[in-house]
């Protein structure tokens, strides 16, 4: 199908993050051992969650979903992109392009709400303690993670089918390692600047809205740590919120860069730099983060591997 000087539903072609590699096998293998160890981390995180009884409560059930979301973001992008080195065929159709670009939209947006919402439940655990099983009930859960899935949703349903519509030239190679907004602007033949500002614009609300709401928790938070007496209830404190802070520092920082700074300020190999900080590390570092600096996730680790220790005991005996 033609549209003036571009075609519609042609394939691309992926140029990838191997491309300007001088041991593209070496940064595959290290890629593919990210990938293997953020699915099997999240996968854990999930499990853990799921079965230990100490660990249902609304922070970590909002954890959960925060793995769930890394789970699918990063296997939504990374799959294709290993395959394509391993094979050699870089190209992508048009619907494989869409359905990328509409996955990776609604899982990033879903991220953001809820990691600002995450910050409603720590700024109640501290400065509502006594209030925190209202505030936080379950059907109040339920909604927080409502509300961050049709975030998410609305923001891929609102772009995709916009951002795909425009007629693409002659070349469909994208310089990229997957369809993003902006490698794929790139390639159209009409002017997209109208549509850049809506998108910019779009963003800036959906980074401040939930920057809105983790600024004002923590100022609250940080005024009642502040005020507290007790050392250790200070301590507990500054641990609980500092893993979730550095998380948002990372992911915030990183779509900061690619969708608010004007493109003059960046170029197409630092934006696939900085793409692939956020698409790949950055699902692999959450579940780090929070169990490693978390006792109960610990504790509910070393729970699972004793009873599976002892059940392979019994077994054998």
């Amino acid at each position: 199908m033609e549209w003036g000087n571009g075609s519609l539903y042609a394939d691309f072609v992926l140029l990838g993050l191997f491309s300007g590699s001088r041991a593209p096998w070496l940064l595959f293998a290290l890629i593919l051992l990210v990938f293997v160890a953020s699915i099997a981390s999240n996968a854990t995180m999930i499990l853990l969650i799921r079965v230990d009884p100490r660990l249902h409560t609304p922070m970590y059930f909002l954890l959960s979903q925060l793995s769930l979301m890394d789970l699918l973001y990063i296997s939504t992008i990374v799959p294709k992109m290993l395959l394509d080195q391993a094979t050699g065929q870089r190209a992508i159709s048009f619907a494989g392009c869409t359905a990328q670009h509409f996955l990776y939209l609604t899982l990033a947006g879903a991220e953001f709400f809820l990691l600002g919402l995450m910050s409603y439940d720590r700024y109640v655990a501290i400065c509502n303690p006594l209030r925190y099983p209202v505030l936080m009930s379950r059907r109040v859960c339920l909604l927080i993670v409502v509300a961050a899935w049709l975030g998410g949703s609305v923001d891929g349903f609102l772009l995709t089918p916009v951002t795909m519509q425009f007629p693409f030239c002659a070349s469909r190679d994208i310089n990229h390692f997957f369809c993003e907004v902006p490698a794929l602007l790139k390639l159209s033949c009409r002017d997209t600047s109208a549509y850049e500002t809506a998108m910019y614009v779009c963003c800036i609300l959906m980074l401040l809205i939930p920057f809105s709401v983790i600024s004002a928790s923590y100022t609250r938070i940080l005024i009642a740590v502040y005020r507290m007496s007790e050392a250790e209830g200070r301590r507990k404190a500054v641990a609980t919120c500092s893993s979730h802070m550095v998380v948002v520092s990372l992911f915030y920082g990183a779509a900061m860069y690619t969708y608010v700074l004007p493109h003059a300020y960046h170029t197409p190999e630092q934006d696939k730099a900085v793409s692939a900080f956020y698409t790949i590390l950055t699902p692999v570092l959450n579940p780090l983060i929070y169990s490693l600096r978390n006792r109960d996730i610990t504790g509910a680790l070393q729970r699972a591997l004793g009873k599976c220790l002892s059940s392979g005991k019994v077994t054998t005996s």
